[in-house]
């Protein structure tokens, strides 16, 4: 059975969004990688308690009542994106999984390879951004 994941593009009013680099740990899926948080699914739980689970878990943020962006279908996964508009110091922000937090403009986005494919899911959140 494909598995269910959440994830959440955290924007500021610089339009950047908020990215987690991947522990560097060869055991894990996309070791050393950008990454937008989030995390999987459990059984009882809806993919909106999932987020709001994984921010306080992983970054000590509350999301709840964060918007839902659209779910995509990957071929390994079924995946929630969630989006939220924050303004955080990375500099001041807990972090309990990953190597490190950092603001990316859309061209630094699109300058590499990130994980589990979200390139597509950030081209299309700053289409959308654009848009409105």
């Amino acid at each position: 059975m494909r598995h269910v994941g959440t994830s959440i593009i955290f924007f500021n009013s610089r339009n950047e969004v908020l990215l987690v680099l991947r522990d560097d740990k060869p055991s894990i899926a996309c070791p050393n990688m950008w990454d937008l948080p989030g995390g999987h699914v459990e059984s009882s739980e809806t993919p909106a308690e999932c987020i709001v689970r994984e921010m306080l878990e992983e970054i000590e943020v509350d999301v709840e009542g964060c918007a839902l962006f659209r779910v995509y279908e990957f071929s390994d996964r079924t995946e929630h994106v969630f989006t939220q508009r924050a303004e955080f110091d990375v500099e001041r922000m807990v972090l309990h999984e990953g190597q490190m937090l950092r603001w990316f403009t859309q061209r630094e986005t699109e300058e590499r390879a990130l994980a589990y494919g979200f390139n597509e899911v950030l081209s299309d959140f700053f289409n959308t951004l654009h848009q409105h």
